[in-house]
Protein backbone atom coordinates (compact mmCIF):
# COMPACT_ATOMS: atom_id res chain seq x y z
CA UNK A 1 0.00 0.00 0.00
CA UNK A 2 1.41 3.46 -0.64
CA UNK A 3 2.10 4.83 2.03
CA UNK A 4 -0.37 8.34 1.26
CA UNK A 5 -2.83 5.67 1.37
CA UNK A 6 -2.39 4.07 4.93
CA UNK A 7 -4.15 4.88 8.11
CA UNK A 8 -2.61 6.26 11.17
CA UNK A 9 -4.02 3.86 14.18
CA UNK A 10 -3.41 6.33 16.69
CA UNK A 11 -6.19 8.18 15.31
CA UNK A 12 -9.03 5.99 16.12
CA UNK A 13 -12.20 7.69 17.39
CA UNK A 14 -10.97 11.82 15.48
CA UNK A 15 -14.74 11.98 14.93
CA UNK A 16 -15.27 12.18 18.98
CA UNK A 17 -13.05 14.17 20.01
CA UNK A 18 -12.82 17.96 21.45
CA UNK A 19 -12.06 20.54 18.26
CA UNK A 20 -8.52 21.71 19.88
CA UNK A 21 -7.42 17.98 19.94
CA UNK A 22 -8.17 17.26 16.44
CA UNK A 23 -6.88 20.87 14.97
CA UNK A 24 -3.67 20.14 17.03
CA UNK A 25 -3.20 16.80 15.10
CA UNK A 26 -4.40 18.51 11.49
CA UNK A 27 -1.61 20.72 12.35
CA UNK A 28 0.66 18.00 12.91
CA UNK A 29 -0.18 16.52 10.27
CA UNK A 30 1.21 20.00 8.21
CA UNK A 31 4.52 19.99 10.35
CA UNK A 32 5.01 16.56 9.00
CA UNK A 33 4.24 17.85 5.71
CA UNK A 34 6.95 20.71 5.61
CA UNK A 35 9.74 18.39 7.59
CA UNK A 36 9.45 16.01 4.05
CA UNK A 37 10.10 19.59 1.94
CA UNK A 38 12.96 20.27 4.44
CA UNK A 39 14.37 16.85 3.78
CA UNK A 40 13.93 17.30 0.00
CA UNK A 41 16.04 20.32 -0.62
CA UNK A 42 18.54 18.88 -2.52
CA UNK A 43 16.18 17.81 -5.01
CA UNK A 44 14.36 20.83 -5.03
CA UNK A 45 17.82 22.64 -6.08
CA UNK A 46 18.71 20.30 -8.59
CA UNK A 47 15.16 20.90 -10.14
CA UNK A 48 14.98 24.71 -9.84
CA UNK A 49 18.65 24.66 -11.66
CA UNK A 50 17.20 22.40 -14.73
CA UNK A 51 14.13 24.78 -15.34
CA UNK A 52 16.46 27.79 -14.80
CA UNK A 53 18.81 26.51 -17.66
CA UNK A 54 15.79 25.62 -19.97
CA UNK A 55 13.91 29.10 -19.50
CA UNK A 56 17.99 30.66 -20.08
CA UNK A 57 18.11 28.77 -23.08
CA UNK A 58 14.25 30.15 -24.13
CA UNK A 59 12.83 26.81 -23.08
CA UNK A 60 9.02 26.70 -22.06
CA UNK A 61 7.86 25.68 -18.36
CA UNK A 62 4.83 23.03 -18.16
CA UNK A 63 3.11 21.91 -15.30
CA UNK A 64 0.82 18.75 -15.96
CA UNK A 65 -0.94 16.44 -13.84
CA UNK A 66 -4.53 15.60 -12.30
CA UNK A 67 -7.02 16.82 -9.60
CA UNK A 68 -5.67 18.52 -6.43
CA UNK A 69 -2.28 17.88 -7.68
CA UNK A 70 -2.60 20.20 -10.85
CA UNK A 71 -4.41 22.72 -9.28
CA UNK A 72 -1.40 23.10 -7.22
CA UNK A 73 0.83 23.72 -9.92
CA UNK A 74 -1.39 25.76 -11.95
CA UNK A 75 -1.77 28.20 -8.53
CA UNK A 76 2.54 28.00 -8.28
CA UNK A 77 2.76 28.88 -12.27
CA UNK A 78 -0.20 31.59 -12.83
CA UNK A 79 1.94 33.95 -9.72
CA UNK A 80 4.94 33.82 -11.68
CA UNK A 81 4.34 36.46 -14.71
CA UNK A 82 3.45 39.13 -11.98
CA UNK A 83 5.70 38.62 -9.52
CA UNK A 84 8.82 37.47 -11.77
CA UNK A 85 8.03 38.96 -14.72
CA UNK A 86 7.89 35.74 -16.70
CA UNK A 87 6.28 35.83 -19.98
CA UNK A 88 2.93 34.22 -20.41
CA UNK A 89 4.00 32.65 -23.60
CA UNK A 90 6.55 30.54 -21.80
CA UNK A 91 4.40 29.21 -19.66
CA UNK A 92 1.75 26.42 -20.03
CA UNK A 93 -0.06 23.46 -18.35
CA UNK A 94 -0.98 19.99 -19.23
CA UNK A 95 -4.48 19.30 -16.97
CA UNK A 96 -6.11 15.99 -17.02
CA UNK A 97 -10.05 17.06 -18.20
CA UNK A 98 -8.67 19.88 -19.60
CA UNK A 99 -9.02 23.55 -17.86
CA UNK A 100 -12.71 22.80 -16.87
CA UNK A 101 -11.69 20.12 -14.21
CA UNK A 102 -9.71 23.16 -12.53
CA UNK A 103 -13.26 24.12 -11.32
CA UNK A 104 -15.32 20.41 -11.54
CA UNK A 105 -13.97 17.18 -10.53
CA UNK A 106 -13.18 14.74 -13.30
CA UNK A 107 -12.06 11.91 -11.38
CA UNK A 108 -11.61 9.44 -14.47
CA UNK A 109 -9.64 11.94 -16.79
CA UNK A 110 -6.53 10.71 -14.80
CA UNK A 111 -6.82 7.15 -15.94
CA UNK A 112 -6.15 8.26 -19.40
CA UNK A 113 -2.76 7.60 -20.40
CA UNK A 114 -3.52 8.24 -24.07
CA UNK A 115 -4.41 11.94 -23.47
CA UNK A 116 -1.91 12.43 -21.56
CA UNK A 117 0.54 11.28 -24.17
CA UNK A 118 -1.22 13.31 -26.63
CA UNK A 119 -1.10 17.13 -24.31
CA UNK A 120 2.07 16.51 -23.73
CA UNK A 121 3.25 16.15 -27.62
CA UNK A 122 4.01 20.19 -27.85
CA UNK A 123 6.74 20.19 -25.47
CA UNK A 124 10.02 20.05 -27.42
CA UNK A 125 13.78 19.51 -26.55
CA UNK A 126 14.86 22.77 -24.27
CA UNK A 127 11.33 23.09 -22.52
CA UNK A 128 10.97 21.98 -18.74
CA UNK A 129 8.24 19.80 -17.54
CA UNK A 130 7.50 19.51 -13.65
CA UNK A 131 5.38 16.73 -12.73
CA UNK A 132 2.95 16.28 -10.03
CA UNK A 133 1.28 13.12 -8.29
CA UNK A 134 0.92 12.52 -4.79
CA UNK A 135 0.80 8.86 -5.35
CA UNK A 136 3.03 8.77 -8.02
CA UNK A 137 1.31 6.28 -10.02
CA UNK A 138 -1.69 8.26 -11.99
CA UNK A 139 -1.91 7.25 -15.58
CA UNK A 140 -2.52 10.57 -17.13
CA UNK A 141 0.72 12.31 -15.78
CA UNK A 142 2.99 9.28 -16.41
CA UNK A 143 2.14 9.25 -19.79
CA UNK A 144 2.33 13.30 -20.14
CA UNK A 145 6.17 12.85 -18.34
CA UNK A 146 7.26 10.06 -20.31
CA UNK A 147 5.96 11.69 -23.78
CA UNK A 148 7.71 14.92 -23.01
CA UNK A 149 10.96 13.37 -22.04
CA UNK A 150 11.20 11.47 -25.44
CA UNK A 151 10.70 14.82 -26.74
CA UNK A 152 13.64 16.47 -25.39
CA UNK A 153 11.97 18.22 -22.44
CA UNK A 154 13.77 17.61 -19.21
CA UNK A 155 11.29 16.38 -16.89
CA UNK A 156 10.82 16.98 -12.83
CA UNK A 157 8.70 14.43 -10.62
CA UNK A 158 6.98 16.11 -7.66
CA UNK A 159 5.86 13.02 -6.07
CA UNK A 160 4.55 11.63 -2.24
CA UNK A 161 5.17 7.94 -2.14
CA UNK A 162 8.85 6.21 -2.86
CA UNK A 163 9.66 4.07 -6.20
CA UNK A 164 6.78 5.75 -8.19
CA UNK A 165 6.42 5.04 -11.79
CA UNK A 166 5.88 8.87 -12.15
CA UNK A 167 9.44 9.24 -10.53
CA UNK A 168 10.74 6.45 -12.86
CA UNK A 169 10.01 8.58 -16.18
CA UNK A 170 11.75 11.49 -14.91
CA UNK A 171 14.95 12.67 -14.76
CA UNK A 172 14.72 14.59 -11.78
CA UNK A 173 12.61 13.27 -8.72
CA UNK A 174 11.42 15.35 -5.65
CA UNK A 175 10.49 12.86 -3.50
CA UNK A 176 8.10 14.67 -0.67
CA UNK A 177 7.78 11.90 2.14
CA UNK A 178 4.80 13.33 3.94
CA UNK A 179 3.44 9.70 4.73
CA UNK A 180 0.41 9.03 5.75
CA UNK A 181 -2.73 11.69 6.17
CA UNK A 182 -4.80 12.13 9.20
CA UNK A 183 -7.82 12.08 6.86
CA UNK A 184 -6.59 8.79 5.42
CA UNK A 185 -6.00 9.30 1.84
CA UNK A 186 -6.82 12.99 1.31
CA UNK A 187 -3.67 14.16 -0.17
CA UNK A 188 -4.83 17.71 -0.14
CA UNK A 189 -4.02 17.95 2.84
CA UNK A 190 0.09 17.07 4.07
CA UNK A 191 0.73 15.90 0.90
CA UNK A 192 -0.96 18.59 -0.93
CA UNK A 193 1.33 21.41 1.42
CA UNK A 194 3.92 19.77 0.79
CA UNK A 195 3.74 20.07 -3.21
CA UNK A 196 2.70 23.57 -2.34
CA UNK A 197 5.58 24.25 -0.44
CA UNK A 198 8.10 22.67 -2.73
CA UNK A 199 6.83 24.23 -5.99
CA UNK A 200 7.09 27.48 -4.03
CA UNK A 201 10.78 26.80 -3.56
CA UNK A 202 11.37 25.00 -6.63
CA UNK A 203 9.86 28.29 -8.85
CA UNK A 204 11.48 31.25 -6.32
CA UNK A 205 14.76 29.89 -7.10
CA UNK A 206 14.44 29.56 -10.36
CA UNK A 207 13.67 33.33 -10.66
CA UNK A 208 16.23 33.87 -8.31
CA UNK A 209 19.06 32.32 -10.22
CA UNK A 210 17.24 33.98 -13.64
CA UNK A 211 18.23 37.24 -12.11
CA UNK A 212 14.40 38.67 -10.81
CA UNK A 213 15.24 38.79 -7.41
CA UNK A 214 17.80 41.49 -5.63
CA UNK A 215 18.15 41.90 -2.01
CA UNK A 216 14.93 40.10 -1.75
CA UNK A 217 12.94 42.50 -3.98
CA UNK A 218 11.22 41.66 -7.22
CA UNK A 219 12.93 43.34 -9.77
CA UNK A 220 10.98 42.24 -12.61
CA UNK A 221 7.92 42.45 -11.17
CA UNK A 222 5.12 43.29 -13.35
CA UNK A 223 3.47 47.26 -11.82
CA UNK A 224 -0.02 46.64 -13.46
CA UNK A 225 -1.68 48.22 -10.25
CA UNK A 226 -1.22 51.53 -8.03
CA UNK A 227 -0.14 49.06 -5.06
CA UNK A 228 3.19 47.25 -7.67
CA UNK A 229 3.18 50.64 -8.89
CA UNK A 230 4.37 52.07 -5.64
CA UNK A 231 6.19 49.15 -4.78
CA UNK A 232 8.32 49.59 -7.79
CA UNK A 233 9.11 53.35 -7.39
CA UNK A 234 10.16 52.09 -4.00
CA UNK A 235 12.12 49.28 -5.00
CA UNK A 236 13.89 51.29 -7.44
CA UNK A 237 14.74 53.93 -4.76
CA UNK A 238 16.10 51.59 -1.88
CA UNK A 239 18.82 49.97 -4.69
CA UNK A 240 19.43 53.06 -6.33
CA UNK A 241 19.39 54.95 -3.33
CA UNK A 242 17.64 57.68 -5.08
CA UNK A 243 14.70 59.79 -3.88
CA UNK A 244 11.34 58.79 -4.37
CA UNK A 245 10.75 61.55 -7.09
CA UNK A 246 13.50 60.41 -9.33
CA UNK A 247 12.95 56.61 -9.33
CA UNK A 248 9.57 57.77 -10.41
CA UNK A 249 11.33 59.60 -13.18
CA UNK A 250 13.39 57.08 -13.99
CA UNK A 251 10.45 54.44 -14.12
CA UNK A 252 8.27 56.37 -16.68
CA UNK A 253 11.30 56.76 -18.72
CA UNK A 254 11.98 52.86 -18.72
CA UNK A 255 8.29 52.19 -19.24
CA UNK A 256 7.79 50.89 -15.87
CA UNK A 257 10.53 48.37 -15.83
CA UNK A 258 12.35 48.26 -12.57
CA UNK A 259 15.95 47.05 -13.49
CA UNK A 260 16.41 49.92 -16.20
CA UNK A 261 15.15 52.65 -13.95
CA UNK A 262 17.73 51.52 -10.94
CA UNK A 263 20.09 51.89 -13.89
CA UNK A 264 19.16 55.32 -15.10
CA UNK A 265 19.51 56.42 -11.42
CA UNK A 266 22.57 55.38 -10.96
CA UNK A 267 24.13 56.98 -14.06
CA UNK A 268 23.12 55.05 -17.10
CA UNK A 269 22.60 58.25 -19.43
CA UNK A 270 19.43 56.68 -21.03
CA UNK A 271 17.04 53.70 -21.25
CA UNK A 272 18.83 52.21 -24.39
CA UNK A 273 21.63 52.36 -22.54
CA UNK A 274 20.37 50.83 -19.35
CA UNK A 275 19.26 47.93 -21.47
CA UNK A 276 21.96 47.35 -23.26
CA UNK A 277 23.59 47.11 -19.59
CA UNK A 278 21.40 44.59 -18.69
CA UNK A 279 21.91 42.60 -21.83
CA UNK A 280 25.53 42.40 -21.23
CA UNK A 281 24.95 41.23 -17.99
CA UNK A 282 22.35 38.47 -19.23
CA UNK A 283 19.37 40.20 -16.95
CA UNK A 284 21.16 40.24 -13.91
CA UNK A 285 20.92 43.69 -12.62
CA UNK A 286 23.82 42.99 -9.99
CA UNK A 287 25.95 42.77 -12.90
CA UNK A 288 24.38 45.17 -14.90
CA UNK A 289 25.31 47.86 -11.51
CA UNK A 290 28.85 46.23 -11.95
CA UNK A 291 29.32 47.23 -15.34
CA UNK A 292 27.73 50.74 -14.50
CA UNK A 293 30.67 51.36 -11.83
CA UNK A 294 33.85 50.57 -14.37
CA UNK A 295 35.55 53.34 -15.67
CA UNK A 296 34.88 54.12 -18.84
Amino acid sequence: MKRTESELPELSGIDTWIDAKILRTLIAGQERAIAAVKAAIPMISEAANIVATCLAGGGRLYYAGAGTSIRIGVQDGSELPATFGMAEDRLAYIIAGGRAAMFESFADAEDDADEGRRAASVCKSGDALIAIAASGSTPYTIAAATRARELGARVIAVVNNPNSPLAAAADVEVFLDSGPEVITGSTRMGAGTAQKAALNLLSTLTHIKLGAVHDGMMVNVRAGNLKLKARACKIVSRIANANERDAAAALEAARGEIKPAVLICAGAKSPEEARQLLKEGQGNLRLALSRLALPA
